[in-house]
């Protein structure tokens, strides 16, 4: 994919040790395109591990958090694996296929996540091997209208669902999903389409979008990701995720008795994943203090061309109320729990 970003102007950095486009020379633009239009991404932070067997989704079913052994091929749902204890090992997009199951996650996860499943097999006639290929984001409110326009007749409706497209004679899997800011899609290629598959979406409307743009909409929209804002460190609860990555009606699983627990007295937990509206901008990673005490962290921090210095933060349980004033970094901020009226607020405060 390098030669189309080359030629798009991309301007590259890293996360996590992986080769990632930040913007392609216009954040503004394309921050409008994934917010009004549609906004292309190489999501270069995923991959993709390909359960096969006989048995994979009922292995699977006893792993991960949300139901699988029900989906039906074309049909999908997104998961996480857990310790016994609870603690996040990773965020999967589970499709299930006629023959396999496809495991998308972080391309640093990819490795434990076979690990641990090969380590629980013992002897299930299940099998587990990385899946070459290319993860892409369409996202913005434009996207069906492109897809349909680069050749994708029927596009999955429900969250995860996923059916196989030709995009000007090159071949994708399209997802309909659920944790791209504001809603959008996945596709899924082999290296040796991917670059076409992306020149077919650009030649019907859609414009590349770097890892700039994209976290401004992650944070507007209160949508954390695995590195930046999930690590093993969290429980599920903490993030937000619960009603997303959980199936409170499935049977047994590793973690479950935590999740179970942690449900049973509401969702109480120690720290929980906030929106702050800040008076300036800060950097990830900065404290979080209330009278000179610290009370969480900062963990994706940007500056939207609407909303001014914002960031997702932890922040401890006695401070997360919506409206609680706290610091981060030293700079005077407040809780949110969602952005949906600060445009509004922005627009009022800059026109008085």
């Amino acid at each position: 994919m390098d030669e189309a970003h080359v030629a798009a102007g991309a301007l590259f950095g890293e996360r996590r040790g992986r080769r990632i486009v930040v913007s392609y020379g216009d954040a503004p633009g394309e921050y409008a395109a994934a917010r009004s239009g549609a906004g292309l991404v190489d999501l270069a932070v995923r991959e993709i591990l390909e359960a096969s067997g006989a048995q994979r989704q009922k292995f699977l079913q006893g792993m991960l958090s949300n139901e699988v052994a029900g989906r039906r091929p074309g049909q999908g749902c997104r998961a996480a694996l857990m310790s016994a204890r609870g603690g996040l090992q990773a965020l999967v997009r589970v499709l299930v296929d006629q023959s396999v199951v496809l495991l998308e996650t972080d391309f640093d996860r990819v490795g434990p996540l076979q690990k641990t499943l090969e380590h629980y097999r013992v002897a299930a006639p299940v099998r587990f091997a990385a899946s070459p290929g290319v993860v892409l984001a369409l996202v913005g409110p434009t996207a069906p209208e492109v897809l349909r326009a680069a050749g994708a007749e029927t596009l999955p409706s429900e969250a995860e669902d996923h059916a196989p497209v030709a995009l000007a004679g090159h071949a994708a899997r399209l997802v309909k999903a659920g944790d791209l800011p504001g809603g959008g899609f996945v596709l899924h290629a082999a290296e040796g389409s991917a670059p076409g598959a992306w020149e077919a979406l650009r030649a019907a409307g859609a414009r590349p979008v770097g890892f700039d743009a994209l976290d401004t909409r992650r944070v507007e929209t209160i949508r954390p990701w695995w590195g930046s804002d999930v690590t093993e460190d969290n429980l599920l609860h903490e993030t937000g995720l619960v009603d997303e990555c959980h199936s409170a009606t499935k049977g047994c699983y590793v973690g479950q008795e935590v999740v179970a627990r942690l449900s049973a007295r509401g969702g109480n937990v120690n720290k929980a994943l906030r929106g702050l509206r800040l008076e300036a901008p800060v950097s990830a990673g900065a404290a979080v203090t209330v009278d000179g005490k610290e009370a969480g962290r900062v963990t994706t921090a940007v500056v939207s061309p609407r909303l001014g210095p914002i960031a997702l933060a932890y922040v401890h349980r006695n401070h997360f109320a919506a409206g609680t004033a706290v610091e981060a970094g030293g700079v005077a901020a407040i809780v949110l729990t969602g952005f949906e009226n600060e445009a509004a607020r922005a627009a009022g405060e800059g026109g008085a």
